[in-house]
């Protein structure tokens, strides 16, 4: 995308931000709530239109999306094969492979209700790599996720630009971690604060205006306050005054 903006209600939300991904490439987003960073990821998706600027994607680039959290029927009986295979022509054995390589193949029969937050974000990414992706969106893999899941996660997303050789772009908040895995970090607060490799971003005036003077080990609490659907639709969620922002 190049000097892409957008307004939301009134607010400026994107201003003036340039981003690429490359191939066999880790780029991870990351900013306070409400810095526009998930907002960035569906301007990315086409999900929303820019008030200025343009984006760009390849011509027949196969996209896989990871969404930050997912809406579903507690009432409604959907297993992990079915889930992974709405809206979309698998078959049973490239739904095995995709669970066997994030570590989810015992849940391939289990209710989709009934598994834990770390188990969903391995269904999530299973679902995003049917698609044989070329560029892989994840918004904030590790949601959910305890301490010793986020490591696996952050390590097969690495195997998984390995074996694939995509590019992929990451949201995420666990700024200790990203710094280790990541080969560009892109700091954003409605526009570019500052980019580059996690060494020189670490050190960057304005990452430690955002973060402090401690930025290896700068943790922040997120606070969700929408919700993805089956369909691609973003619901906001009641945070009792407490969520974060939208645009997060």
């Amino acid at each position: 995308m190049r000097e892409v903006q957008l307004t939301l209600g009134g607010r400026r939300v994107l201003e003036q931000v340039d981003l690429a991904v490359r191939g066999n490439e880790i780029v991870t987003l990351v900013g306070p709530n409400g810095a526009g960073k998930s907002t960035l990821v569906r301007v990315l998706l086409g999900l929303i239109k820019p008030d200025e600027g343009s984006v760009w994607l390849q011509p027949g680039l196969r996209v896989g999306y990871m969404p930050q959290r997912l809406s579903v029927d507690p009432v409604l009986p959907l297993t992990v094969s079915r889930f992974l295979t709405l809206g979309r022509r698998c078959s049973e054995s490239q739904v095995r492979q995709v669970l066997q390589e994030v570590g989810a193949a015992e849940l391939l029969p289990a209710q989709v209700q009934s598994v834990s937050g770390g188990e969903l974000q391995r269904i999530l990414l299973a679902r995003a790599l049917l698609r044989d992706p070329q560029l892989l969106i994840l918004d904030e893999p590790v949601q959910g996720v305890d301490v010793a899941g986020q490591a696996d996660l952050y390590r097969l997303i690495g195997h998984i630009r390995e074996r694939l050789h995509c590019g992929i772009l990451m949201v995420s908040h666990d700024l200790h971690l990203v710094m280790a895995t990541t080969d560009r970090v892109v700091c954003l607060n409605r526009h570019i604060c500052c980019s580059g490799s996690p060494e020189d971003v670490r050190g960057d005036p304005a990452y430690l205006a955002l973060f402090g003077s401690a930025p290896e080990l700068a943790v922040y609490t997120h606070h969700h306050d929408h919700r993805h659907q089956l369909d691609g639709h973003v619901v906001a969620v009641d945070g009792g005054g407490k969520g974060g922002d939208p645009r997060g």
